[in-house]
Parts: structure tokens; sequence; C-alpha cells
């Protein structure tokens, strides 16, 4: 019997040996995971799908990643070997990976830092003890002689939108080209270093001087028009007109309004645009809109000889959270607009519009001229005009429908250059570059450039509803145990009345 037993249990274990080795072999060959999450974070988009399946060639990516990292970094480089999997395998072996700890050899460090990827210090504590320790978290994209760095890859980043973009940058061929128009004093591509590393992975970015007489804007399929100061001649006028009667895509980011730093001031811009626009049933508005909910600026200030950089809140610089669910807002958090105006749809406009964003309930309009003044106290009635449109598209009507995207402040999206140039927000560059996505139909990653994790904070509660929470979780332990022991008091009670009366039988 006892041998007998013994073979049962050497069965049972071989089997569940095999049965483990036939789950790993599986799983090694057939990844897949389900993803319950509200914005599906963890599932490949169509875009990325396409491109993957139109690639021509073969598509090498080395990952650069640290081992032994704290937990929420070690998440991000298991998320990231998760999705190479998953683009291996919809690959049919095209996309092949190797993850690579520099820190194992000295020559694999030497590779990551030659192809741009660069260390970051992040904070250890071992022992009761925090130390900074010098971590990789970056990947190499290569597809033929095209390479393609993705420097740091951070958590809570849009971590497909970063593969699928290097992926495109180096497989595409034939990329449309942009105009983007000069001649106005518009800034030019120098000075907006984020957007054009932001659309080089599916455009061509192309300067091109607004014509006054021989008609060349046909060739572009969308235009960009951003912050002109100067004015404009009705034969360039006429020039827009035609191209977008002809079906033509146009960007417009225009200043309504300026603002001087310099002289502290502000006024109306007259550049010829305000009376264009009306005639298609969008007025741009001549007023300053101020916002309670808004960016900080930095102030230098000085106070018992002492200078110090401090950040004040400038409710001239709006910050938008209030979007339609349009393609072109899709997913987007918060955009800082600099001094924006008001843009007012006109009844009967020859075309759809649709308002895309807008300031805050607590909004305010003062007239120009104004002067700037970092010690004003703002109060509540200086907000009273309600939430304004600042982000408008309008679809054209006519035989071939052109379409227009204008947002009522043009320096949103401009780094600016030499020692004046900064960053800008993220989603500043993603509604720009969704807008030219949307209007070139190009959207094939629109949709994960805004695909990242996003804040979920708590609920909040009453202070009854925590009180009522504390003590139930307190109680219930203790009606539970004392319910199931009721429950097994009399379970036994009835047990031994059954004794009784069978013994008595």
């Amino acid at each position: 019997m006892a041998s007998l037993n013994i073979k049962t249990v050497s069965s049972n274990l071989l089997a569940l040996v095999l049965v483990l080795a036939a789950v790993a072999w599986l799983s090694n060959r057939w990844f897949f995971r389900l993803d319950f999450t509200a914005d599906k974070r963890y599932t490949l988009s169509e875009a990325t799908k396409d491109i993957i399946g139109n690639l021509q060639g073969n598509v090498s990516i080395r990952a650069f990643f640290t081992k032994d990292l704290p937990p929420d970094i070690a998440r991000v480089r298991q998320d990231f070997r998760e999705m190479l999997v998953e683009y291996y395998q919809l690959s049919n072996g095209k996309i092949v990976f190797d993850i690579i700890d520099p820190s194992d050899k000295p020559l694999d460090e030497q590779e990551a830092v030659n192809s741009g990827i660069q260390p970051a210090v992040v904070n250890v504590r071992e022992k009761d003890q925090v130390k900074q320790q010098k971590v990789y978290l970056g990947a190499v994209i290569r597809m033929g002689n095209e390479s393609e760095v993705i420097p740091l890859i951070q958590p809570g980043a849009a971590m497909e939108y970063a593969l699928s973009s290097a992926i495109k940058k180096v497989s595409v061929i034939n990329k449309p080209v942009i105009g983007f128009l000069q001649g106005q004093g518009e800034p030019g591509l120098a000075e907006m270093q984020q957007l054009v590393e932001s659309m080089s992975v599916l455009y061509k970015l192309e300067p091109v001087n607004l014509p006054d007489s021989i008609y060349t804007l046909g060739r572009y399929p969308t235009l960009m028009l951003v912050a002109p100061t100067d004015s404009f001649s009705p034969a360039k006028l006429g020039q827009l007109d035609r191209y977008l009667r002809e079906g033509g895509r146009l960007f417009m980011a225009l200043n309504g309004v300026q603002g001087d730093f310099q002289s502290m001031q502000g006024n109306v811009l007259e550049n010829g645009l305000r009376e264009w626009l009306k005639k298609k049933g969008l007025q741009l508005g001549s007023q300053f809109l101020v916002d309670a909910q808004c960016a900080n600026i930095g102030v230098t200030q000085q106070s018992g000889g002492f200078t110090f950089q401090s950040q004040i809140p400038f409710p001239y610089f709006p910050m938008i959270n209030q979007f339609t669910d349009h393609p072109i807002t899709r997913g987007l958090e918060s955009v800082v607009l600099q001094f924006p105006v008001s843009i007012t749809v006109a009844p009967g406009t020859a075309g759809q519009a649709e308002v895309l964003a807008t300031t805050s309930p607590q909004t305010g309009q003062l007239d120009p001229p104004i002067f700037f003044s970092i010690d004003r106290q703002w109060t509540q009635a200086d907000f009273k005009a309600g939430a304004q449109p600042v982000a408008v598209v309008l679809n054209m009507k006519g035989d071939t429908e052109g379409k227009l995207v204008l947002v009522s402040s043009g320096d949103f999206a401009t780094n600016g250059s030499g020692q004046q140039a900064q960053q800008v927000q993220p989603d500043n560059v993603s509604l720009m570059s969704n807008a030219i996505d949307w209007l070139s139909d190009q959207s094939g990653l629109m949709e994960l450039r805004t695909k990242q994790v996003t804040s979920r904070p708590l609920d909040a509660v009453t202070d009854s509803h925590k009180a009522f929470l504390k003590y139930l979780n307190f109680l219930l332990p203790l009606i539970l145990v004392l319910g199931y022991g009721l429950y097994r008091m009399q379970k036994n009670k009835r047990i031994r009345t059954r004794r009784m009366n069978y013994g008595m039988i």
C-alpha cells in the first residue's frame, strides 16, 4: 500500500512538472495579457498595428535598462519588455530586440552613452539609508542605415507613442510636406524645436513665403500660420482664400493682442487677419482674457538686500483644461495659452464650426491698453465673464471642403531662440501636432501622443463618511467572527441532539 502511494505521488508530481513546463513553453511562444485599465494603456492601438504591418524591412531594438531598480522604475522596465514582446509577435519576427544592463559591461555602457542615452540619477533606499544610483532607461531603434534614440523612458510616459513613432521615423520613406508660412514676422522653425521634433516623425516641414501673385500653395496638403505680426496685403489674403476654396487645410495660431514684458504693457495687434476671419464667421476678440485658473511666471524680487526668484500666478496665461471631445483635443490635460483672446462664432457662419477648448468659468476680460502689475490683488470681481472659446475648428462649405483650425494664442507652442529659449507644456505641442494630424488626415499616431498615465486622485470623502468606514473596518471582523462562532455552536448543538436521539432508539 505504501509503495502504491509513493508511485501515485511520484506520478502526480511528474504530471505537474510536465504541465508547468508546457505552460512556460506556450507562454514564451504566445504572449497575451488582459487590459482592464480605463484608457486601455496596455492594449496596442490600431496605429501601432498598421505601422508594424507595413514594415518593409527588419527593425532591431537595443534597450538599455539597469537591473535592480526601485519598484516604481522596475515596473517601467517590465512594461517595456512586455511591449517589445508584443511588437515582436505582431511583426512575425521583423522586429527583434535585446535588453541589456549597461552596468554589467563597460563596453555596453559606452555604447549606450555614444548612442545618445544618458544615465539618470534616482534615489534608492538601502538599510534605512537613501543613496543615489545611476540608471539607464533608454533604447536605440535601427532599420538599415536609419536609427532613432529614445533617451529616457520615464514612469507614466507615453511609452507606446515613443516606440511606435521611433519605428515609424526609421521606416517611413516619403513624408508629406507641410508648409510653414513665413514673411509676416512669424517665428522660424528653429524657434519651435519641440514641435519640429514631434512632427518630424510623419512630416517634412518646409518654410514657404506667402505669394502675392503666383499661386504655389496647392502642393501643400496643410499650411501652418503661427504668430504673424506684420500686415497682410489683400493679394496674400486672396491666396489663402483660394487655398481654402480648393480644399486646403489651414492651421492658424494668432495673437489678437500682444504683451511686452519690457514695457509691461499690452495692446491690440492688427495685421488684417481679424477682418479676414470675420468674413468667415469667426470673430477674433480684442480684449485680454484673464483666468483665475492660470500658470505661474518667474519674477525676480529683492528683500533685505537679497535677490531671489519667485513664482506668482499670472492670470494673463490661462491654464486650459476644458476641452470638447474631438480627435484634436482627446487625451489633452492642460494647455497654457499666452495672452489669448476670445473667439466668437457668428450666427449663419458659412461652414460648420465647433469649439475645441474654452477657458475656465472664472474668466474675465480687460480692454487694452493695459499695464501689467505683479502686485495687483485679483478678486472674484475680475473673473465674471464666464468661460470663453479659445480654439475653434471650421469645416468650410463648398464642392471641396477646406478646413481651418484657429487658436487665439500665437506663441503657445513657441520655444524661442538663444538664451530666451524655454520648454513649453507637452500638451501645448500635442495640441498643435494633433491639429496638423487631423487636418492632414494622418491621424495614425495622434491618439498615442497623449496616451499616458494620468493623475487619478482618490475621491474626497466627508468626515462622517470617514468615521463610518473606520468603525466599519473595526467592528465588521468582530461581527463576522462572532457570527461564525454562533453558527458553529448551533451546528454542534444539532449534531449532539441527533446523536442523543439516535442513541435512544
